[in-house]
C-alpha cells in the first residue's frame, strides 16, 4: 500500500475535506495565525485591502490553509493558480484584469513564476496597474490599465529563489515551521473525528511523532490507517493497529519513508563522502527538486544527513539507524 504523494488528487480531496473554516480552527503556529488574524481584522476597521502576504515553508505546513482562511476573514473570493501555470504576462493580465476589488489573488509556486511575469507583477502589486501591448511591429502601442485593489498572497518552499525585489513588494511575510508532537495530535484527533473513525489518543500520537512535523503527512497517514482499521479492525485505530498499519505503510519508527531510507542508503553506500544532488537523484530514482524539497529537510533537521559544499553526507545517525557500524563502511560505486 504505497503512501499519497505530494499533488495526487486524493490527496488535494483529503486536504479540502479536513481544512479548518476559520482562523479560531487552525491548530499550530499561533504566533502566525494570531497575527495574520489581527492584520486582517485591522484592514476591515479601515476599510481597506489587505497588504500582500507571502507565506513560506515547508509542503503541508498550512500556507495554502491560511491563504483561504485570509481570504474568508476579509469576505473576498479568492482565485487561486500557481507559478507554473503562469507561463506568460499575458496570462497574468487575464487573471489580474478579473479581479473585483478586495478579492484575493493566490499563487502557489509563486519562486516558480517566470522572470519576465514576476516583474510584470511589479507595476500590479505597487501601483495597481498594468502595460498591455496591442498589435504587432511598427503598428504596435502600449496601453496602460488599472486594476481593482486586490491582496497577492504568494506561497514558497523556497524563499531564497524569490528576488529581493519582488520580497520587498510583499508588506506581510511569514514563515511556517514545522509542527511538534502535541499541535498534530491534536489535528489527528480532530480528522479522525471529520472522517468518522475512532481513534485512541496512543493512536494519534505515534501518528504525530511519523508525520516528519508536517499536517498534511499526519492527515495522510490517518487515511490510510483509516483504511486499514475499515478492513481489519472495525473502523477503530488502536495502538497495535497503528503500528500494524505503519509496518504495511513501511514507514519506521523514525518517520522515514521508503525513499528516505533509499536516500539514506545511498549516502551510507559511499562511505561518508560526500554525493552530489544530481548523482543522489539518478542513484534512488528521483527528481533532484523532490529530494531537496520534500525528503532532505526532515533529514538534516533531524541530523541523518549533512549538507556540504561537496555534497550530501550521512552522519553516524544515519549509518545506526540502517543497522550499519560507520567504523566498518566501506565507499561503493553508484
Amino acid at each position: 500500500m504505497a503512501p499519497l504523494r505530494p499533488g495526487d488528487e486524493a490527496e488535494v480531496r483529503l486536504d479540502l475535506t479536513l481544512r479548518p473554516q476559520a482562523f479560531g480552527e487552525f491548530v499550530g503556529q499561533r504566533k502566525v495565525v494570531e497575527k495574520l488574524h489581527v492584520f486582517v481584522q485591522a484592514a476591515l476597521q479601515r476599510g481597506e485591502t489587505l497588504d500582500h502576504v507571502l507565506l513560506a515553508g515547508l509542503p503541508g505546513l498550512g500556507k495554502t490553509t491560511l491563504a483561504h482562511l485570509i481570504a474568508r476573514g476579509l469576505s473576498a473570493e479568492v482565485r487561486a493558480t500557481s507559478g507554473p501555470m503562469i507561463e506568460r504576462s499575458g496570462d497574468l493580465a487575464g487573471i489580474l484584469t478579473s479581479l473585483k476589488r478586495g478579492d484575493v489573488l493566490f499563487i502557489d509556486e509563486i519562486h516558480r513564476l517566470p522572470a519576465a511575469v514576476e516583474e510584470y507583477l511589479y507595476s500590479a502589486m505597487e501601483d495597481y496597474k498594468i502595460q498591455i501591448v496591442i498589435d504587432q511591429g511598427v503598428h504596435a502601442r502600449t496601453v496602460e490599465l488599472s486594476l481593482q485593489r486586490f491582496t497577492l498572497i504568494g506561497a514558497t518552499t523556497r524563499e531564497g529563489l524569490l528576488t529581493s525585489p519582488f520580497r520587498a513588494r510583499f508588506g506581510i511575510f511569514e514563515r511556517l515551521d514545522p509542527y511538534d508532537v502535541a499541535d498534530l495530535s491534536t489535528i489527528v484527533l480532530r480528522s479522525a473525528s471529520l472522517l468518522g473513525v475512532e481513534i485512541v489518543p496512543e493512536a494519534a500520537e505515534m501518528i504525530a511523532r511519523r508525520s516528519r512535523g508536517t499536517p498534511r503527512v499526519a492527515n495522510r497517514y490517518l487515511a490510510r490507517l483509516r483504511d486499514v482499521a475499515q478492513v481489519r479492525a472495525g473502523n477503530r485505530i488502536t495502538a497495535q493497529g497503528a503500528v500494524d498499519g505503519f509496518n504495511l505503510l513501511e514507514v519506521d519508527e523514525a518517520g522515514l519513508e521508503t525513499l528516505h531510507r533509499r536516500i539514506l542508503g545511498a549516502l551510507v553506500g559511499a562511505g561518508g563522502q560526500p554525493v552530489g544532488l544530481k548523482t543522489l537523484a539518478v542513484s534512488v530514482g528521483e527528481e533532484e527538486e523532490t529530494i531537496e524539497v520534500v525528503y532532505e529537510p526532515f533529514l538534516i533537521q533531524e541530523g541523518f544527513i549533512q549538507k556540504t559544499p561537496r555534497g550530501r553526507k550521512a552522519t553516524e545517525k544515519a549509518f545506526l539507524h540502517l543497522g550499519i557500524d560507520p567504523r566498518s563502511a566501506q565507499p561503493q560505486l553508484f
